[in-house]
């Protein structure tokens, strides 16, 4: 399975200008820049896609997880915070931390935490991630 996504850059750095879009439509011609990345400018960046990729995949690998283990959630709200640090070579995004709330039916609190964290460790973006990942996961 592939799915595909790109980017348009033009200019310098910090004056440049790109888009971003994907085949889903989801993105269509979205600007980024620097601007949007450092400064807080409205527009989309890097970081804040793979973050919410992460929360998405998190959310989805957590569902799976509960079904097979009987499960069905009411709800499950994921929010990612990505870090970019500068470091000795540049920049890299060095840390990522899941908030995640949930109401299921029927759980128990250590099989919340378990399935929480198989959910964590197994996701497909967080294997593709370097960085430190944590999770902050509360049954509501």
């Amino acid at each position: 399975m592939n799915k595909h996504a790109s980017a348009t850059w033009q200019g310098d750095l910090k004056q440049g200008t790109g888009t971003i879009s994907t085949e889903s439509g989801a993105l269509s011609a979205s600007p980024y820049g620097f601007n949007t990345r450092f400064e807080d400018k409205p527009g989309t960046n890097p970081e804040e896609l793979i973050g919410a990729a992460h929360a998405g995949c998190f959310s989805m690998a957590f569902s799976m997880l509960l079904g097979e283990e009987g499960f069905t959630p009411d709800l499950i709200d994921t929010k990612a915070t990505v870090t970019l640090d500068k470091v000795d070579d540049g920049f890299a995004v060095t840390a990522v931390h899941l908030v995640m709330r949930a109401k299921i039916p029927t759980i128990d609190q250590a099989a919340f935490d378990t399935i929480a964290g198989k959910a964590k460790a197994g996701c497909p973006i967080s294997k593709l991630l370097k960085a430190d990942i944590t999770l902050d996961a509360t049954l509501v």
